[in-house]
């Protein structure tokens, strides 16, 4: 489908609203819709976020530019764009659902088993004290934290078990970034989304939270 220029591949399913994801690397559009959404509704909620999207497809332009700068500063980058795809950025009518913690481009496989138990022993000796520290103030308690190499997000959380799982890398990090990841977990276990609720909790628990994000997303995930 085509809207005002912006091409849209469209997919029905059965659900029960339309989501909308802007896909990297290069921006691409895609709405998931119920199968009886008409045509016509599906443009309007496309024209409806046209500036989200906007802004979403610079982001990812801008990420691959910085990914390039620093794989090719550390001499790992090879052909133009080879890099590995990171989660796409997805809206729903009410807003993002998704609880896990979306990263930024991921960079050429750079993990080796050396590597992998320097991050697990640098988590695993800092994540008890942060869990003393947190634990209280937020007021939930994760049944169970794993670490994963992940390629396309920092954490994610299920709480309906209350299992969170963080990406291996934070280990490789400052130790702020590890503090950000695991307070924004934490708080999955009281709120779903990242909607008025979510925000709030995490405004109270770390007002500085917004800038960490943000500076968080600018770095490469490693595969």
């Amino acid at each position: 489908m085509e809207v005002d220029g912006l091409r849209v591949a469209v997919t029905r399913k059965p659900i029960r609203n339309a989501y909308l994801r802007v896909r990297p690397p290069a921006g691409a559009v895609a709405v998931s819709a119920p199968m009886r959404m008409a045509d016509a509704r599906i443009v309007a909620f496309v024209r409806e976020r046209r500036a989200w999207i906007a802004r979403q497809q610079t982001r990812m332009r801008e990420q691959q530019r910085i990914a390039e700068r620093e794989l090719a500063a550390a001499g790992m980058l090879g052909e133009p764009g080879a890099l590995g795809e990171p989660g796409s950025s997805a809206v729903a009518p009410g807003g993002p659902f998704a609880t896990g913690l979306s990263g930024p481009t991921a960079s050429p496989s750079v993990w080796t088993d050396a590597r992998r138990a320097e991050a697990a022993a640098a988590i695993e000796a800092r994540l008890p004290a942060l869990l003393d520290r947190w634990t209280p103030v937020v007021g939930r308690t994760p049944t169970q934290i794993t670490l994963r190499a992940m390629t396309s997000r920092w954490g994610s959380c299920t709480p309906r078990t209350g299992r969170i799982r963080l990406n291996l890398q934070l280990g490789l990090m400052e130790p702020r970034f590890l503090e950000y990841v695991l307070v924004h977990e934490l708080t999955h276990l009281w709120e779903h989304g990242h909607g008025a609720g979510f925000q709030r909790r995490m405004s109270a628990y770390l007002p500085e939270w917004r800038a960490l994000r943000r500076e968080l997303n600018h770095h490469l995930v490693l595969r």
